[in-house]
């Protein structure tokens, strides 16, 4: 008989899916490293206007996938109690509400939520801070 918790059919599948991506999140942080060097590097050259929009808008993909797999490292480390689906009623979709907040309050889920929120802070600074169409000037 193993021992452990048992997870529910409707809870386990997007449980081991997060699992996945978050076992990506060295990669891909390093893909968003790898992708704002690029672009300061452009930056700091003489690049023309269309190339510095590619890099940018593909610095904004990195970054946004980086933050998918913090979130997904997040939802891991709080464990399956803090997923709900649609398919749950309203009491049980509460209860994963509840236990949620309760793991972002444990020492080991800390860092992941500082590193989401730090994440999303870079993101959309760099949204607010870098053009991607030109601009119009009437």
């Amino acid at each position: 008989m193993p021992l452990g918790r048992r997870v529910s059919k409707d809870v386990a599948e997007p449980y081991e899916a997060d699992r996945r991506l978050a076992a990506e999140y060295d990669e891909r942080l390093a893909a968003a490293g790898a992708a704002e060097r690029e672009l300061r590097d452009a930056q700091g050259a003489p690049t023309p206007e269309p190339r510095l929009r590619e890099l940018t808008a593909a610095f904004d993909q990195a970054l946004t996938a980086v933050l998918a797999a913090a979130e997904a490292a997040e939802r891991v480390e709080m464990g399956p109690k803090a997923y709900a689906t649609d398919e749950q009623d309203a009491k049980a979709r509460r209860a994963a509400e509840i236990a949620a907040r309760k793991a972002r309050a444990r020492p080991a889920v800390r860092p992941w939520t500082d590193e989401v929120d730090r994440l999303r802070t870079a993101r959309e600074a760099h949204r607010l801070s870098f053009r991607t169409q030109p601009t119009v000037v009437l």
